[in-house]
């Protein structure tokens, strides 16, 4: 692995996704690589969500690198078991700007596994789960002090040298300068926009 991802959802991750493979010419995990997500994410990840250790060469198999849930949920994790990786820290402009976009984006797909007929996969629930601390994650203040302590946590145990921060709008520039590649010639490859969201 060459880059482990700590961004969680909502903060550029797809478009992080393409933009990392054409610069390391290789696949990057994203939740989209799991058939089943975002509410069976197969037994590997079941693992890990139970506080388990899964065989994380076995899951991340072909990647050279891991972007968004569930692969950043288990950044520290996954950056320990790749000691020479960059850590990708990918946040939005500000908390509020995060809040708004998994408001309107992944919260409704998640309350989906809250009702009392729902007879699927519970993984998306267990994600916010482990990144709130609670079960009681619907509610905009506990998932904004998540989202903060999250990005704060990153910051304080990553080496600088080790640690990329990029926030929708930068662009290649600060992937390409650590990572010592050159700039592509090509537009940055932004999808998932909120307005694509039905």
């Amino acid at each position: 692995m060459r880059v482990v991802g700590a961004g969680i959802p909502r903060t550029g991750t797809l478009s992080l996704k393409n933009a990392l493979e054409h610069v390391l010419a290789g696949r990057c995990y994203h939740m989209t690589e799991i058939p089943g997500h975002p509410f069976d994410l197969g037994a590997g990840w079941q693992v890990a969500l139970e506080g388990g250790s899964p065989d994380w060469g076995q899951i991340l198999n072909g990647f050279v690198a891991s972007i968004d849930w569930p692969a950043a949920m288990f950044w520290q994790e996954l950056s320990q078991a790749n000691p020479t990786a960059l850590v990708l820290l990918s946040r939005r402009a500000s908390p509020e700007l995060w809040l708004r976009s998994f408001e309107a984006t992944i919260l409704p797909v998640a309350r989906r596994a809250l009702a009392a007929d729902w007879d699927s996969g519970r993984d998306l629930v267990a994600l916010l789960e482990r990144f709130t601390g609670t079960q009681r994650w619907d509610d905009p203040e506990t998932l904004t002090a998540a989202y903060e302590r999250h990005i704060f946590n990153v910051r304080t145990s990553v080496p600088e040298d080790r640690l990329i921060e990029w926030q929708p709008g930068d662009g290649w520039a600060p992937i390409c300068e650590a990572l010592g590649y050159p700039t592509p010639d090509i537009a940055f490859p932004w999808v998932n926009r909120r307005e694509d969201w039905g």
